[in-house]
């Protein structure tokens, strides 16, 4: 029996070429394979995968660790067919906020994994330290921090940087905390349409879910922050103390921008009249804060030529965007629009000495840090061992520039605008329902009687069953579009905003399409496909939805007569 040299599965010590060529061999095998399955007309890559009921029970019983391990050769084979199925971003690739990892981006995550350091320390990951503090700074200064004052650090994703925000101002009102344990009568507030995120926060760090009070958005899902200083009021008067808000810019759905000069106003009023210390304000700038790389640009000169329609949408973007540098926290997915791979996020605090409340005591950490050598070591942060996305994030900086991010912005509100024309245009029962997002995402609804109810719903001048039923007309329509996703590959939401309804039978939320702009290959030629293949499917679902209303009813006069009898 040949005996597998271990050494062989380890690039090599020495540089040499023989072992060099053999990986480049095996990744030239790979990526060969990802092309071979790509279809530019297809949102999955080729290859038939049953993904049925049974799927993942048969996977659990199948699978066991070889006796001998296999040829590398082999395991590429094995690799790429866990892709067959796979969805990709081509131009069709229209859902949430998923994108194409750029080749700068993925270069960076290479040179990471190439010396697999531990950016916990810079002796275990120089590289990594390096790139994070040119990041921090890059990313500082784009949003008007100080660089020298600031801080921040690659975490894992908005959730990472909401929880850490959400430590830091827990701690700013009492930092026995750490030790003692948390009060009950500590609050968090976010809008009704930010990001479940806080809401698992809250449940991590033991303040509990009933802790979280949500604040009423406007139509354009934007916090109400007449409705904030209600509740923090409220809160107060009952013995809370108001500690954290959460400030969506912008977000998931509907790319609703909570106006943070506005919120960080209010939390100052409200501090300043009860003389308690000013909550905490994170922007989840996850999504949204990469149109800061606006806030520098030259509107009135436009050196970049946009046209004039996206020209005005990204302006009324970064008259938001603005004020990023109010917070006294923020963060930066860049595995979203910064267009690197998962899992690539930049947390970012205003104050580096706000990092100092969640940090641990040198005799807490023996065997990292703390010593006569190494000059960053990151004991603040929530994970013990952190990989070195930030060489990822640094290459993607470097490779687009402030410009190359601008364009590619540029062309997906671009792509929005066009979609949103061809759809009013084309098919008006789609009611758009958040025509006051300018931005990459547009949401749509569609109605049992083909006309426009939205305005009705939004003045709480629906019922709950009326609004129930065009609900389920909508959820209809995700399963018709969700089962032609292999085509075009759209988004849903079960929560754009809550409304009153007219028989007082409490808020309720509505249910909408989403078309998300997020691939680079998406261009205006395809919008005329896009709005075309829609009309067919909301035509199927107009069709089902009738039929089962037609099987609902004689279902009903049967059970009647039968009564009768």
């Amino acid at each position: 029996m040949n005996q597998l040299n271990i050494r062989a599965l380890f690039p090599s010590d020495d540089g040499n070429l023989q072992q060099r060529e053999q990986f480049m061999g095996l990744v030239k095998q790979l990526m060969e394979g990802v092309d071979a399955l790509k279809d530019p007309e297809s949102v999955y890559l080729k290859g038939e995968k049953d993904r049925g009921s049974h799927f993942y029970r048969e996977l659990t019983a199948e699978s066991r660790i070889p006796v001998a391990g296999r040829p590398l050769e082999q395991v590429n084979e094995e690799l790429l067919k866990l892709l067959h199925g796979h969805p990709y971003h081509t131009k069709y690739f229209l859902t949430n906020i998923l994108p194409m990892a750029s080749t700068p981006g993925i270069l960076g995550m290479l040179a990471a994994f190439a010396v697999n350091g531990n950016n916990l320390w810079d002796v275990y990951g120089p590289a990594g330290a390096e790139a994070e503090v040119r990041v921090v700074a890059m990313m500082s200064e784009l949003v008007g921090y100080t660089p020298s004052e600031s801080g921040g650090y690659t975490t894992w994703g908005g959730q990472g940087a909401i929880f850490t925000g959400l430590r830091i101002a827990i701690n700013k009102h009492d930092p026995s905390i750490k030790k003692a344990g948390v009060p009950h009568n500590l609050y968090a507030f976010c809008s009704e349409a930010a990001h479940y995120s806080l809401f698992k926060s809250m449940e991590a760090t033991g303040l509990g879910t009933n802790n979280l009070v949500k604040v009423r958005t406007r139509e354009d899902s934007s916090m109400d922050v007449r409705d904030l200083k209600e509740k923090m009021e409220q809160v107060i008067r009952r013995g809370g103390v108001p500690i954290y808000v959460v400030a969506s810019t912008a977000t998931t759905d509907a790319m609703g921008i909570d106006n943070l000069a506005e919120i960080v106003e209010a939390s100052e009023e409200i501090a300043a009249q009860h003389s308690i210390r000013k909550p905490h304000i994170h922007a989840d700038s996850a999504l949204g804060g990469f149109f800061a790389f606006f806030n520098h640009y030259d509107f009135a000169g436009n050196p970049l030529a946009i046209g004039e329609e996206t020209l005005a949408a990204l302006a009324a973007i970064q008259e938001r965007m603005r004020h990023l540098h109010l917070a006294d926290s923020l963060c930066f997915d860049f595995q979203k629009l910064g267009q690197t791979p998962y899992s690539t996020s930049l947390f970012l605090v205003k104050r580096a000495s706000d990092l100092k409340l969640v940090d641990l005591e040198p005799d807490e950490t023996p065997y990292v840090g703390h010593r006569g050598y190494g000059d960053y070591h990151t004991s603040y942060t929530l994970e013990c061992s952190r990989m070195g996305s930030s060489i990822s994030i640094l290459s993607a900086l470097l490779a687009f520039g402030a410009e190359g991010y601008q364009r590619l912005l540029a062309q997906f509100v671009e792509i929005n605008l066009a979609f949103r024309r061809r759809l009013s245009e084309e098919l008006p029962e789609a009611v758009i329902v958040n025509p006051d997002n300018p931005g990459i995402i547009t949401l749509f609804r569609i109605y049992s009687d083909r006309k426009n109810g939205f305005a009705a719903e939004c003045r709480g001048q629906r019922t709950k069953a009326q609004i129930q039923c065009e609900n389920r007309l909508n959820d209809m329509l995700f399963e018709t579009l969700g089962r032609a996703r292999g085509e075009m590959f759209f988004g849903d939401t079960k929560k754009h905003l809550y409304v009153r309804t007219a028989d007082g039978a409490g808020d309720i939320a509505l249910y909408a399409a989403k078309l998300f702009v997020i691939s680079p290959y998406t261009q205006l030629s395809d919008v005329q496909a896009i709005v075309g293949f829609l009309k067919q499917k909301i035509e199927e679902t107009y069709a089902a939805y009738e039929a089962l209303a037609k099987k609902e009813k004689e279902d009903e006069k049967a059970f009647v007569e039968m009564e009768l009898v």
